[in-house]
């Protein structure tokens, strides 16, 4: 039986973030609001959680899973290395709506799919998942939908599309302009977009003094 927490309320709010924190850490699955979309969550570094997460969204190892941080210094323990270009563009746009992929830490204890030795990473522009986040850790979230359908906006339409298979639903408005997440791909020494979205070519341009290529 799921739970919709309406995060409005202070209390409510609290309360919901406890929830989800206990969801977490048992193995479960949250939706969550992002400054994007609306996003299904779980614990990281918890397999078993990842593969619930996936088949709930009814897809596969093959799209790994992002994951998202609740502060800056979180990216070292989880990367080889932060390089210059990618610190630059941390300081320029987190939280917000850029995702980063970066070749992963090899001590790293968790299965997100079929990463090929990278993770992609994003600090949310949201006070909610940042609350959340900050409590439980790294999380991976994907964005709250069934795969093919549209991502949902706000918590009822991921509620429509997830059902049961979430236990906590927190409630933080609606998400807004539904624009997924920019993603740049800095594994390969030059920069490379992978999916535009939320940060415009022109504004990562702009801080890396290069123009940016899109993945072919």
């Amino acid at each position: 039986m799921s739970t919709v927490f309406d995060c409005s309320s202070q209390d409510k709010r609290k309360a919901g973030l406890a929830a989800a924190a206990n969801a977490v850490r048992a193995g479960g699955l949250v939706v969550l609001p992002t400054d994007t979309v609306y996003g299904i969550g779980a614990d990281a570094f918890d397999a078993e959680a990842v593969r619930s997460l996936l088949a709930a969204k009814g897809r596969g190892p093959d799209m790994p899973v992002p994951v998202l941080v609740g502060s800056w210094s979180t990216v070292d323990g989880l990367v080889m290395s932060v390089p210059e270009q990618a610190r630059a563009l941390i300081e320029a746009f987190w939280p917000g709506g850029l995702s980063l992929v970066l070749p992963q830490a090899p001590s790293l204890n968790w299965n997100l799919g079929e990463t090929r030795g990278t993770v992609n990473l994003r600090m949310p522009l949201h006070p909610v998942a940042l609350d959340l986040l900050r409590e439980v850790g790294p999380m991976a979230v994907s964005s709250a939908n069934f795969t093919g359908q549209p991502p949902a906006g706000n918590v009822t339409e991921a509620e429509e599309q997830l059902g049961d298979r979430v236990q906590v639903y927190l409630d933080g408005g609606p998400s807004g302009e539904p624009v997924a997440s920019t993603i740049v791909d800095l594994t390969q020494g030059t920069p490379r977009i992978l999916r535009d979205g939320a940060v415009s070519r022109a504004e990562l341009s702009d801080v890396l003094g290069v123009e940016l290529e899109a993945d072919r």
